[in-house]
């Protein structure tokens, strides 16, 4: 019989929102926690949903078998660490960290403690339930635009951490290559980090990764062509569509699958099964995604120097 897991939501913000319904949905878990600095906030989100808020986080900790770390960004590595050294697996949202010095410390928590850590890129589970991890080529290149409306949310990081992050991560996913080069233009437009950037990944086995993200868009945009020696592959997130003209068959109806229908789900599932031993690994591990911010950082660092 499997074990009922008790789970915990650091952060009863937007996400916290969508990460504490999903564990009071799944099965085999409970949601029995969430922790926000703002006690009535937490309790706002636990309430409805059957579980206790806290605002003492060694006292929410000693609540929980499994953390989802929810907060803002600049706040995963504390939130995040602590678990972790009590011994809870973690899944954390992305971006995994904001330095790349907290996102090591997190995954050497991780591996001391022996329990897994996820980061919530959930488009990995769109391009595994639509087949694209399985084409047998290196893709040559890779163009991504990811473009939103203008938002209070997330201001605390840069559009590289909040959303070019996601592309970037689904290169590394793609591509078997290591980043050796990065060029990028961006500006500050309405916050204190950049709000729009164009970047160009070189890697070592000769794939390129064009970058092009923004906040402060007219109109919001997520679409994704990847060339491969034997044809081309364009996506768009929005309308969840996609052009193939290479010989490799993708799943047309992945919208209709379980992950199409439901990528965080499937993301929070793939971490519980990790959790409880039924996989080798989460979806997205504390490793990639650390790799993941590396790169996006290293794009800051070519658009501010």
């Amino acid at each position: 019989m499997t074990q009922t897991l008790k789970a915990g939501v650091v952060g009863a913000g937007v996400f916290g929102g969508y990460h504490a319904k999903k564990y009071a949905e799944l099965p085999d878990v409970t949601l029995a926690a969430v922790f926000d600095v703002d006690l009535a906030r937490a309790e706002a989100l636990a309430g409805p949903l059957g579980a206790k808020a806290f605002d003492d986080m060694d006292a929410f900790l000693a609540a929980v078998d499994v953390v989802t770390v929810a907060t803002p960004a600049v706040h995963h590595a504390g939130a995040a660490l602590a678990a972790l050294k009590a011994g809870k697996p973690v899944y954390s949202e992305k971006p995994l960290a904001v330095t790349p010095e907290d996102a090591d410390k997190m995954v050497a928590a991780a591996a001391k403690a022996g329990v897994p850590l996820a980061c919530g890129h959930q488009e990995r589970v769109v391009f595994q339930a639509m087949g694209l991890l399985d084409i047998p080529e290196q893709p040559l290149r890779l163009e991504a635009v990811r473009r939103g409306t203008p938002s209070d949310r997330n201001l605390d990081v840069s559009v590289v951490l909040d959303l070019m992050i996601h592309d970037i991560d689904l290169a590394l996913a793609l591509c078997d290559g290591e980043p050796v080069a990065v060029e990028g233009e961006g500006a500050i437009t309405r916050s204190t980090s950049l709000d729009w950037v164009k970047a160009e990944a070189t890697f070592d086995n000769g794939f390129t990764a064009v970058f092009d993200s923004s906040r402060v868009a007219e109109a919001r945009e997520r679409t994704m062509k990847v060339v491969y020696p034997s044809g081309e592959v364009e996506i768009d997130f929005l309308t969840r569509a996609f052009r193939n003209t290479t010989p490799y068959p993708l799943i047309e109806n992945f919208t209709e699958t379980p992950a199409g229908k439901d990528p965080l789900g499937l993301s929070v599932a793939g971490f519980l099964a990790a959790v409880r031993g039924e996989a080798p690994r989460p979806v997205v591990t504390g490793q990639e995604a650390a790799r993941a911010l590396d790169l996006a950082l290293a794009v800051e660092q070519a658009v501010d120097g």
